[in-house]
C-alpha cells in the first residue's frame, strides 16, 4: 500500500507509536515524578478505540506499529488489542508490530505476545547492578526484569535493550553492559535524555552525557563500523568488529535525527503529536467517539495534522540549561 500520510517536508509517515497508557509500575527519573498523577481512566481510549484508531492509521498506509506507555502491559486486558492487531500482520498491510517495555510483565505475556505475531521487543535496562536499576527506576526490581528477558528470548522474541546515557550513574557500565548484551546476542541502542516533564529537584543537564562521547570511548576497545542499516526509527547503528554486535545511537540533542522522521505518535488519550520535541497535537479523540459510525471525520482529521508536522524539534543543551523542555511527561507521550 502506498502512504497515503505524506507532511509538508515530504516525509512519508509510515511508522506510529502508541502509547496505551500512562501509568507504569516503575518511576524511572528520567521519565516520571515518584509522586505521579495520573490520567482519568474515562479519558483514555478503550481498547476498541484503540482498535479502531490504529487500524485507520494502517488503512492511510502505516506499516510499523509500536505499541508503548507508561509499561504497556500494565494495562488491563492489553492482549485482546494484541491479538486484535494479528489480522494486519496477516494481511500484509501492517510490516511490524513490537513493544518498547521495561520488562517487568514478560514472564506473564512474552509467549502470548510471539503468538500475537510479534518477534522484536525492546526493553529499557540502565544498569546491572541491582541497587543502581533499583535507584533509578525508584520502584523497580532488577531480577524481574532479567527473568522477564529471559522468558521473552524462550518465547522467540528478539530483543534490543534500550539504555538511556546517565552521565555519573552508567558511564562506568558501558563496557559491562556492551559485553553483556554480546554474550546474550542481544542488540544494544543508546539514547541521550531527553527534557520531559518537570522531574522537580532532577538536574537535566547533570543528567546529560553525549553519545559522542559514549562512541569515542567504544572505539578505545573496538573497532567501530558505520553501518546503512535502518529499523525504521531514529537511531543510527554500528557494528563492533571484535563482538560482531550492533550498536545504536538516538541522539536527539547531539545530533538532530528530524530529517528523516517518518513517525508520529499517539498518546493514550487519543492525542497525536507530530513530534516528541514540540508541543503541537491534534485531538483524534473527538472525532473518533463523536462519529462512531464512520471514519471519514478521524481520516480528515489526521491528514490535517500530519499536514502540520514540523521539520524538527527545539531540543538543546548547548547553552548550559535544558532549552526545548516539553511540559510533558514522556510516559504520557509515549517513550
Amino acid at each position: 500500500m502506498a502512504p497515503q500520510l505524506i507532511d509538508p517536508f515530504a516525509r512519508a509517515v509510515t511508522y506510529l507509536r502508541v502509547s496505551v497508557t500512562d501509568r507504569c509500575d516503575f518511576r524511572c527519573v528520567y521519565c516520571m515524578s515518584e509522586d505521579m498523577t495520573f490520567l482519568p481512566r474515562r479519558d483514555l481510549l478503550t481498547l476498541e478505540e484503540l482498535d479502531r484508531m490504529c487500524s485507520t492509521f494502517i488503512d492511510l498506509g502505516v506499516e510499523k506499529l509500536r505499541i508503548t506507555g507508561g509499561e504497556p502491559l500494565v494495562r488491563k486486558g492489553i492482549m485482546t488489542f494484541f491479538n486484535a492487531m494479528t489480522r494486519h500482520l496477516d494481511s500484509g498491510a501492517l510490516k511490524e508490530l513490537t513493544l518498547t517495555t521495561n520488562g517487568s510483565q514478560l514472564t506473564r505475556f512474552a509467549p502470548q505476545l510471539y503468538a500475537a505475531g510479534l518477534r522484536r521487543v525492546n526493553v529499557s535496562l540502565d544498569t546491572l547492578d541491582q541497587a543502581k536499576f533499583a535507584r533509578v527506576t525508584r520502584w523497580g526490581r532488577l531480577p524481574q526484569v532479567l527473568r522477564g528477558i529471559d522468558a521473552a528470548r524462550a518465547a522467540g522474541l528478539r530483543v534490543k535493550i534500550n539504555a538511556v546515557a546517565l552521565q555519573g550513574f552508567n558511564e562506568d557500565e558501558l563496557f559491562s553492559l556492551t559485553e553483556w548484551c554480546a554474550r546474550e546476542d542481544m542488540d544494544l541502542t543508546w539514547i541521550e535524555v531527553m527534557p520531559m516533564g518537570d522531574m522537580g529537584e532532577t538536574d537535566r543537564i547533570g543528567q546529560y552525557w553525549p553519545l559522542s562521547d559514549v562512541r569515542t570511548q567504544l572505539a578505545t576497545r573496538y573497532t567501530v563500523t558505520e553501518l546503512d542499516h535502518r529499523t525504521g526509527g531514529p537511531a543510527r547503528y554500528v557494528r563492533l568488529q571484535e563482538t560482531g554486535q550492533q550498536i545504536g545511537f538516538i541522539t536527539p540533542l547531539s545530533h538532530n535525527f528530524c530529517e528523516t522522521c517518518n513517525r508520529v505518535r499517539l498518546t493514550c488519550t487519543g492525542e497525536l503529536y507530530l513530534c516528541l520535541g514540540q508541543e503541537d497535537m491534534a485531538d483524534l479523540r473527538a472525532p473518533l467517539r463523536d462519529h462512531p459510525a464512520t471514519d471519514a471525520p478521524l481520516i480528515e482529521a489526521i491528514h490535517n495534522a500530519v499536514g502540520l508536522k514540523p521539520q524538527g524539534h527545539d531540543f538543546d543543551y548547548s547553552r548550559q540549561q535544558p532549552d526545548g523542555q516539553m511540559s510533558r511527561h514522556m510516559s504520557h507521550t509515549g517513550g
